[in-house]
């Protein structure tokens, strides 16, 4: 039988490595790490507040709170060094404190915004913002892969696919301002047929891929106290912000649907192989924060709340993924940061996180997935220039390094191919991720 169904699974096999034959991730970049440097920097603490393109993905009410318009390119390299220790088992694999495979991530990253009211009549602020991220410098544009593993595979971090959101925001109230974003995911349908001989030789072959995009909401509210209560004069509730946000849940999804006849063996109308698997999932994220803005410091504390239990269901209709009976729960990730301007040009910004694993089950069959609590550290510069000797608008250089610290967790490797399902290898994994980023932004 096995020698029957070598063709199918050659055909499908191949049509799945279409979308790019590279490690992914489950999470994505700008949750597990942030966007430009000041996400970075402050472990995303000030993300509700910053003014930065990127708002238009953490808090599109945040594009609002500066009234210049904005270029960004920026880069972002992180670098995993996961350890994966074996601590025996009826059949451990050969390993003692080796690295995990998991890829290491080259994020471009470009985002404009600006203020649309020009094109207007009314003299009403309504400002547009896009952020685009791309893996490899422009060259992997849907990083994907989903498969089993008996050596174990991690669950957050690896390339990212295509990162895509725009949206815009405008002012409700003098001290209200609110946004609405769309993040776009690509959910791709691929469909082969044909015919085959025993060796795998094809014929008489008929593909049809296709993309559609899937947007899924980000909505955010920004509340400036001083301006709404005392806009007039000085109160204690002047230097306080607050900012609420909502994420859609949101994945990249793909479904191959093979179809071979073998002459003389499989007759029409065939034989069918259907597979659907999602990648890069992102959760319902809730986002509260409250923010004190001095003259020169700022400090942030943000709450998130991310709906990963929701996981579940998806992977039930994973035809990779539905047999490992993985368990998700949902977190609160508690984030703290500051930015200290040393003067008009230099700010030094820092911030802390804990974020603890969403991943419930130590066991998943075949799947095998590993994941860990981890302390996120993250520190940076930024420089501000008014007039620089080459532009006509103020330029301002970013630099942000991150450190992620695993947590150490013992996990149960599981198998149907080894040991009867049975779990044959206890694996304990820990380690370290090292980010490194930095920006280039075009005031105008």
């Amino acid at each position: 039988m096995n020698v029957l169904l070598r063709p199918a699974c050659r055909l499908a096999g191949a049509l799945a490595l279409l979308s790019s034959p590279a490690f992914a991730a489950m999470g994505g970049a700008a949750n597990s790490y942030g966007l430009l440097p000041g996400d970075v920097a402050s472990a995303q603490a000030l993300s509700l507040f910053n003014a930065d393109v990127s708002a238009v993905y953490y808090n599109p009410a945040s594009l609002m709170a500066d009234p210049r318009g904005e270029l960004s390119v920026g880069n972002l390299i992180a670098d995993h060094q996961i350890d994966a220790r074996s601590q025996g088992g009826t059949a451990p694999l050969s390993r003692q404190g080796e690295l995990l495979p998991v890829d290491e991530s080259e994020l471009t990253l470009i985002g404009m915004k600006t203020d649309l009211s020009s094109l207007t009549k009314v003299e009403h602020p309504l400002y547009f913002g896009i952020m685009i991220g791309v893996e490899k410098y422009g060259r992997e544009m849907m990083a994907f892969q989903s498969g089993t593993s008996t050596q174990g595979q991690y669950l957050q971090y690896g390339r990212q696919p295509l990162f895509l959101t725009a949206g815009g925001a405008t002012r409700l109230l003098p001290g209200i301002d609110a946004g609405l974003a769309f993040r776009v995911t690509l959910h791709a349908d691929a469909t082969l047929s044909g015919q085959s001989n025993l060796a795998g030789t094809t014929q008489y072959e008929q593909l049809q891929v296709s993309a559609k995009p899937k947007l899924t909401p980000i909505v955010g509210v920004n509340i400036d106290w001083g301006r709404l209560l005392c806009p007039e004069r000085d109160c204690m509730a002047g230097h306080l912000e607050t900012a609420l946000a909502w994420r859609a849940a949101a994945n990249t999804q793909t479904q191959v649907n093979a179809n071979v006849v073998i002459p003389g063996t499989i007759p029409p109308p065939g034989l069918n192989l259907l597979l659907t698997t999602i990648d890069a999932y992102q959760p319902d994220i809730l986002s509260l924060g409250l923010q004190y803005k001095g003259e020169r410091l700022r400090v942030g504390l943000t709450g998130e709340w991310q709906q990963w239990s929701m996981l579940e269901g998806e992977f039930a209709a994973d035809t990779v993924r539905n047999q490992a009976n993985l368990r998700f729960k949902d977190i609160l990730i508690p984030r703290v940061g500051a930015q200290f301007r040393l003067n008009d040009t230099y700010a030094l910004t820092g911030g802390v996180a804990f974020e603890p694993s969403a991943l419930e089950s130590d066991r998943s069959l075949d799947v095998n997935y590993l994941d860990n609590d981890r302390y996120v550290i993250g520190l940076g510069a930024s420089a501000e220039f008014k007039d620089p000797w080459i532009f006509a608008f103020p330029v301002r250089l970013d630099l942000a390094y991150q450190m992620h610290l695993l947590q150490d967790r013992s996990f149960a490797l599981t198998s149907t191919q080894v040991n009867g399902g049975n779990p044959y290898e206890t694996l304990e994994t820990g380690g370290e991720v090292h980010v490194l980023t930095g920006s280039l932004t075009l005031k105008f």
